[in-house]
């Protein structure tokens, strides 16, 4: 597209040290079923591109979704005076780049079928069919079923010479069964959200079966007593919980604009600051979490960052002692990393390039075990699959999780079915009483759409993964 090269040429001729051109179109198509009853079908596009301006040691960043010359120039020279009058005011506190090379190359999430060209009364078939499923079952008072699939095609050029073509995209069907009993409603819902594929993932998961068991469940959970005080116990954490248990207590406490003080919205800024590298021990020996923005279906597999910088793989925390951050061209530096870790994401086009959490994901047992050895090796504590509410403090230390299907454990067996629990743990005691990790045949990965931060607000998304694993010595108690 010529307006890339018109812009940087521009940003260029003005004096700017940086700039890149974003050009990008977003794809949302939105399905909602209610019952038997299709409450919502919608298909939005959002088209335009952001420039961003590096001068004098601060940015200047200008959108616009008009396709002109005249735009584009325009664009680039608000950019660039929002830079240069930035920099005026912040002289003290001068940004500074890492370093990076240029790039031209192509990226595509692996799709085999388009879920833009599945026709939209087959998608809405297959979702009557579920919620009727559901509804089959005596007590089952609500069904619902939401499909959301997702596209981003970019276009990317800087003035280091990079010049990209990166075209992303996802799907995520979640459904929920709600039962009714006793004057009680509980809810069980299916949702391993998202993942960057195409609709043959949706083919695969086999919803018929998975409606089944919500439904099953839902109604064991409606009949299941409350857990009681609060006890210390132990935990076993299936991996669609543990993801988002290790987004806000890793993920986010190790996003480096958060240790830094940069970025204090949602939940605050964070414990893990730059003094603990190589030296704090974050989780017990057995605890070792990966950036891997390379993860084959991975939702921050975006082959390239919003910098331009390629997808990595490392080290966030190994052995359990906290080795590295998520980190960007314009925080790497901050603390002597003399690269960027490719962490810098946009959600839309008007959107400005923030540091995000990578698909973060802990590393499964060494040694075989399966969950239901480590079941039989627990005397008393409590199994949770799914995800449910969460709370944690300004500094990411104190948190508490629910869940969203329960059983308790007595004597290495499944004792009988609870609601209604939640635990309270801290870093890093949460991390450091990890005793047992089920072995790489159990690794599951998750993804979450809905990761918010910043101001204006943006939403990303990234894949986090486990297999099962034990907590010790937890505060774990029923709710009201």
């Amino acid at each position: 597209m010529r307006y890339l090269d018109l812009a940087i040429g521009k940003a260029l001729d003005l004096g700017a040290e940086y700039a890149d051109i974003r050009v990008q179109r977003t794809t949302d198509e939105v399905v909602m079923l209610q019952k038997l009853s299709l409450k919502n079908t919608s298909h939005n596009q959002i088209y335009g591109y952001g420039i961003r301006v590096f001068k004098d040691g601060a940015w200047g960043f200008a959108h616009n979704k008009v396709f002109t010359e005249e735009a584009v120039l325009a664009t680039v020279q608000k950019a660039y005076d929002i830079a240069r009058l930035s920099a005026l005011v912040n002289k003290e506190q001068q940004l500074r780049l890492a370093p990076e090379r240029s790039y031209i190359a192509t990226y595509n999430t692996p799709v085999q079928i388009d879920p833009f060209c599945v026709p939209l009364t087959e998608k809405v078939d297959l979702m009557m069919e579920v919620n009727r499923t559901l509804l089959s079952y005596e007590g089952i008072q609500s069904a619902r079923f939401f499909l959301v699939s997702h596209k981003d095609e970019k276009l990317f050029a800087s003035t280091l010479g990079t010049r990209l073509e990166l075209n992303t995209q996802w799907i995520d069907p979640m459904i929920t069964a709600t039962a009714v009993h006793a004057e009680d409603s509980q809810s069980r819902t299916f949702d391993e959200g998202g993942r960057a594929t195409g609709w043959e993932w949706i083919l695969e998961l086999d919803l018929m079966d998975k409606a089944r068991q919500i439904a099953e469940e839902a109604l064991i959970k409606v009949k299941a007593e409350a857990l009681g005080p609060e006890q210390r116990r132990s935990l076993v954490l299936d991996p669609n919980h543990l993801g988002l248990t290790m987004h806000e207590s890793v993920g986010h406490p190790t996003e480096l604009d958060r240790v830094l003080g940069w970025e204090a919205d949602f939940a605050g800024i964070s414990f893990a600051t730059p003094e603990k590298l190589g030296n704090y021990r974050y989780g017990s020996e057995i605890v070792n979490f990966v950036g891997d923005n390379t993860l084959c279906g991975g939702l921050a597999t975006h082959g390239f960052d919003d910098d331009g910088v390629p997808g990595q793989k490392w080290h966030i925390i190994k052995d359990g002692i906290l080795q590295e951050y998520g980190s960007t061209r314009d925080t790497a530096l901050e603390i002597g990393l003399g690269y960027s870790r490719g962490c810098n994401r946009a959600t839309y086009y008007y959107d400005q390039p923030i540091n995000r959490i990578p698909n973060l994901y802990m590393l499964p047992g060494k040694e075989p075990l399966t969950p239901s050895q480590l079941i039989a090796d627990t005397e008393d504590g409590v199994y949770i699959q799914g995800r449910g509410s969460f709370s944690i403090d300004q500094h990411r230390v104190n948190f508490q999780f629910g869940g969203d299907f329960f059983w308790e454990i007595k004597n290495g067996k499944l004792h009988r079915p609870l609601k209604k629990v939640l635990y309270k743990s801290n870093n890093p005691e949460f991390w450091n009483s990890c005793d047992a990790i089920c072995d790489e045949r159990f690794w599951r990965p998750f993804g979450v759409i809905n990761c918010g931060k910043g101001q204006p607000s943006q939403t990303a998304r990234m894949t986090h993964g486990s297999s099962v694993a034990r907590f010790r010595n937890i505060r774990v108690g029923g709710s009201q």
